[in-house]
């Protein structure tokens, strides 16, 4: 085969899933912790969580700059970067859910995943009706370093939830 059609086919191989309206793979480029944390509650759909696609990312990369750094400005953080706590508060996050297993237990009965994303807590997943998710939350924000938690929660799981799907 001759180097111009080697190219041609090259280029083919390379641009059909863009033809062809395939979507591209959805990675976690900010390499921010993320993780499931109970699977308690069948058919939950999982949370695309930190995972974006590279036009997501590139459009997100000066807000990550510019808004991971701002606390560090402000006087208000002891590290530069927001999102230099992410990993500390990934571990103190874990620890929280063990304490919370003998003083909060029905948090077990959920299928969560969290995501922890310049000093915040992001939960998604699905709870049941009865589920305490204010007293959760509001023992979530007690972890360390955290500035904020957000529930992104449904008790319907066959049902759209209110987050971002992985696919």
């Amino acid at each position: 085969m001759s180097i111009f059609i080697q190219c041609i086919v090259g280029m083919l191989v390379a641009v059909s899933p863009l033809l062809l309206g395939a979507q591209e793979r959805l990675e976690n480029r900010g390499h921010d912790p993320f993780f499931q944390i109970s699977a308690a509650i069948k058919n939950c759909p999982e949370p695309a969580g930190p995972r974006v696609s590279h036009e997501e990312w590139m459009s997100q990369s000066h807000h990550r700059i510019e808004h991971g750094n701002h606390c560090w400005i402000e006087g208000r953080c002891r590290l530069p970067n927001a999102f230099d706590y992410d990993d500390e508060i990934a571990d103190a996050t874990r620890r929280r859910l063990e304490w919370l297993s003998s003083t909060l237990p029905a948090w077990k009965q959920s299928t969560l995943w969290v995501t922890v994303y310049q000093r915040w807590i992001l939960i998604q997943g699905c709870v049941t009706g009865d589920f305490p998710r204010d007293k959760f939350l509001a023992e979530m924000g007690e972890v360390a370093d955290a500035e904020r938690v957000v529930g992104e929660l449904s008790d319907h799981p066959g049902q759209k939830p209110p987050y971002a799907l992985f696919h």
